[in-house]
């Protein structure tokens, strides 16, 4: 008797765990159709149109991996420079900082290239710049959690996740959500706005944002 009453413990207790932590399945990692997983990387399930059933969990981290200004022309192609919003709870994190930009649309011209974490070569391989490059990666992107990553439009976004792959992190624990450009959920936070002179400004102050002090770190 007093077994049975132990297991019956144990299996409501476990129970109580599974509904106690409220956490949405995930869907795999799947690309999706067309362009949007083909060149970009994006994700079929979790993407700009779903990741306001994804959001505030405790088991992922999110990034959004634009710069707050681009020196690239983003404008060429539609889309804005600057970090004009973001959804709620994403930290940016600016992949031009982890890693030489390459492959950008010829018509936006260059991105940023100053101190990088990371040096892609003619290869592939990704070659730390410095000595506490991994250890910044992994704490920016820690490899316990899902990681839900986002930038303009899905490029930078898709560039992130194949760089973490190479470095060793699980794919199926990656999901690229696309652009904000076509995010219309609830949760959108705005820092562009227009002052009554019609000067445009943006409220970076609203960002969570990881800054890199390249100066403070040590060279290979």
């Amino acid at each position: 008797m007093k077994k049975i009453v132990l297991v019956l413990i144990m299996v409501l207790s476990l129970a109580l765990v599974g509904c106690g932590s409220g956490l949405k399945k995930l869907p795999a990692p799947e690309l999706d159709s067309g362009i949007r997983g083909e060149q970009f990387g994006i994700d079929k399930n979790i993407n700009e149109a779903t990741i306001d059933e994804y959001l505030g969990r405790s088991d992922a981290v999110y990034r959004d991996v634009r710069m707050l200004k681009d020196p690239a022309n983003y404008e060429a192609i539609g889309l804005d420079s600057h970090l004009n919003g973001f959804v709620k709870g994403f930290e940016v994190v600016p992949y031009p900082l982890l890693v030489n930009v390459m492959g950008l649309p010829a018509e936006i011209g260059e991105s940023y290239t100053g101190p990088t974490l990371f040096t892609q070569d003619g290869n592939g391989n990704y070659v730390a710049n410095y000595v506490e490059s991994m250890e910044i990666l992994e704490y920016l992107f820690p490899k316990d959690k899902v990681i839900f990553i986002m930038c303009g439009a899905g490029g930078y976004a898709g560039m992130t996740k194949a760089m973490l792959v190479a470095l060793g992190w699980d794919a199926n624990k990656l999901y690229n959500i696309g652009g904000y450009s076509y995010y219309e959920g609830n949760n959108n936070v705005i820092t562009k706005r227009t002052l009554a002179s019609g000067e445009v400004v943006y409220d970076f102050y609203k960002v969570a944002y990881h800054e890199i002090e390249f100066d403070k770190l040590t060279k290979k």
